[in-house]
């Protein structure tokens, strides 16, 4: 990490809407907000919406700036990153924003049951190589469960056809109710001021002539989930910047 990011992340310390609870300190010290994010720190009752892997927050900071009558909150592990968006909900004095850096593989240790009424997934890494690391998984969304009001809302906004192919799978194996679909986002007949949020990456994919898929479907609290047994093409183009992800032709 650059001297200039590590400037960054030491001076969200002082930000009073950006919590850090990597896992050596959920370890040692309970979340103190758990269950009192309503009144300890957002002082209403609207409702949460978390952005899961948020990145430089845009999504996070677009959406409360859409939707004063929710609060909204970016979880990522990266402090440098999530800085930009955390450093502009300050300076915009945003009250229905806040941020936690923490492993999202942890994510049901800082809410209590029926706290978070929807999760976003903007362009998660598709993790082709092991199902329980995919933020659409199974093995997620019992940890959604855990917090996630009945039938709650989970958006994917995604990039990759494994991530849609796989997330499609799952839905339907597991009979999920879905409200939207679709493998072209912006040719569809959905696209509004919500999903017209563009992040810094998603612009870069969209120049690059990549189709934007999106998928809108719900989490019943009385699912049991079984995990989609199937073969999945990889993506065979090159992430920006990054070397291929994968010398494998198919995934589980």
């Amino acid at each position: 990490m650059g001297k200039g990011k590590l400037e960054k992340f030491a001076d969200m310390a002082s930000y009073p809407h950006v919590f850090e609870y990597p896992y050596s300190a959920v370890d040692n010290v309970p979340f103190e907000m758990k269950g009192k994010w309503h009144r300890d720190f957002f002082k209403n009752d609207h409702p949460i919406v978390l952005e899961l892997g948020c990145g430089r927050g845009e999504y996070t900071v677009g959406l409360g700036k859409m939707f004063p009558e929710k609060n909204f909150i970016g979880v990522d592990i990266k402090g440098a990153r999530m800085w930009t968006g955390a450093t502009e909900a300050l300076q915009s004095g945003m009250k229905n924003v806040a941020f936690l850096r923490t492993n999202i593989e942890i994510i049901e240790r800082f809410f209590t049951e029926g706290e978070v009424s929807e999760i976003w997934l903007t362009f998660s890494d598709p993790q082709m190589k092991k199902a329980t690391k995919r933020l659409t998984s199974t093995y997620f969304m019992e940890r959604y469960c855990k917090f996630l009001q009945p039938n709650g809302i989970i958006h994917l906004k995604t990039d990759s056809n494994f991530m849609f192919t796989y997330t499609k799978y799952m839905i339907e194996t597991n009979q999920l109710p879905v409200d939207f679909i679709t493998e072209d986002l912006y040719h569809s007949d959905l696209v509004d001021d919500i999903l017209g949020i563009k992040t810094y990456y998603e612009q870069q994919w969209l120049d690059r002539g990549l189709s934007i898929k999106y998928i809108k479907f719900r989490l019943p609290q009385d699912v049991q989930l079984e995990e989609p047994d199937v073969e999945i093409e990889l993506d065979s183009y090159r992430s920006y910047n990054r070397s291929k992800r994968s010398e494998l032709q198919t995934s589980k």
